[in-house]
């Protein structure tokens, strides 16, 4: 039966053909409370998402890790804001040498997963009042990636958390992942009512907002390739090629299954 998803979407690349920036992230710091987030001043691309939508899954894929953002046994159970710093030391997540700060061009950063039912009344305050002050607030802040299970677009949750970013007038872009759960029809609805959806929040003067969106699936490893041109752009790198001997190891097929 002819109803392979990267066969009926043919323009969604399958893999990145050369290294990207995005493989040099690696650990830098994480922070319970505002009050802690580091005095760099380089662009922060931060990752949001609902508990199971795949957001930790398609960090590690990204930045071709395995275990560099931490996917919860428990969903929602993740309750620290964790920063991975692009440049200033080498590659791989096993090298030992010092990251040196003043040559970090710029942050991922890996907010607590929301949504997830069975954690209390004060964590949950707790994560509002960290993931809605940071959104809006952050100054080095320079674009938010929401991470969105392409089967339960937008939910309340997800509505909110755009509702409290789109004020500031930055770009927002929508990763659709597990795409390769949907059919060909289900992929290309989700993908239209994601845009119409994004297309609905305008400025004083009618104007857009700067917020897109696309399909992507870890498993498939579809949309990678848009993935990270459009996460280098918002965060204001050139993609160069990267010495192979100081590429992390790829990481296994284990699937888009894991929790954010």
């Amino acid at each position: 039966m002819y109803n392979s998803f990267s066969a009926v979407l043919p323009t969604f690349n399958a893999s990145l053909h050369t290294m990207s920036q995005l493989w040099q992230a690696r650990f830098f710091t994480t922070v319970n409370h505002l009050r802690d987030l580091p005095s760099t001043q380089v662009p922060e691309i931060a990752f949001a998402g609902r508990s199971n939508a795949g957001k930790s899954t398609a960090i590690n894929i990204l930045c071709n890790q395995k275990k560099l953002a931490f996917a919860s046994k428990t969903p929602g159970r993740t309750q620290h804001i964790n920063y991975f710093s692009i440049g200033g030391a080498h590659v791989g997540q096993h090298r030992k040498d010092e990251t040196k700060v003043e040559e970090i061009r710029a942050m991922l950063v890996d907010l607590p997963g929301y949504g997830y039912a069975e954690v209390s009344g004060s964590a949950k305050l707790h994560w509002q009042e960290l993931l809605g002050d940071y959104v809006r607030r952050r100054e080095q802040l320079a674009a938010l990636v929401m991470i969105i299970d392409a089967r339960r677009p937008f939910t309340e949750l997800d509505i909110q958390m755009v509702e409290w970013f789109a004020p500031t007038g930055k770009p927002l872009h929508c990763i659709l992942s597990k795409a390769d759960k949907l059919n060909r029809n289900e992929a290309t609805n989700a993908l239209r009512q994601a845009r119409t959806f994004l297309g609905s929040y305008v400025d004083a003067d009618g104007k857009p907002f700067p917020f897109t969106a696309q399909l992507f699936s870890a498993l498939k490893r579809i949309g990678l390739d848009e993935a990270n041109d459009r996460i280098l752009e918002l965060a204001g790198l050139n993609d160069e090629e990267l010495d192979p001997t100081d590429a992390p190891d790829v990481p296994s097929d284990e699937g888009d299954q894991a929790p954010a």
